[in-house]
């Protein structure tokens, strides 16, 4: 790979997320998600901005809904897992489990025991 071409821990779960709703959500969602699965608080703004990176660097579109039917409703702009964000995020995936296959728990295991 490329350089500059990894994700980073945080691109990660915001894919992983979206994949996980359906491949395609709007940033109150994935940050409700990511919250619900990890424990993990995050910045609405945080979501925001990983989403934008994400689209410019061509692993997601967006698209904006209709206005909600409310009085000063706005549309939600959902975004959608492409198909190189689909090879990208499988490809950080392999990555992780090539990495942790090799003694990777007999390693830990040594580590927590002080040896």
């Amino acid at each position: 790979m490329a350089k500059g071409s990894y994700l980073g821990e945080f691109e990660q779960l915001v894919l992983i997320t979206l994949v996980r709703l359906g491949g395609d959500g709007y940033g109150a969602q994935v940050r409700r998600e990511i919250i619900a699965s990890t424990g993990r608080d995050v910045a609405l703004g945080s979501v925001y901005a990983t989403l934008d990176r994400l689209e410019t660097k061509g692993y997601l579109r967006s698209r904006k809904s209709e206005p909600l039917p409310v009085p000063g409703g706005r549309g939600r702009r959902s975004f959608v897992v492409t198909p190189a964000g689909q090879r990208r995020l499988s490809d950080a995936l392999g990555l992780l489990q090539k990495l942790t296959d090799h003694d990777f728990e007999s390693a830990m295991a040594a580590l927590e025991s002080g040896s």
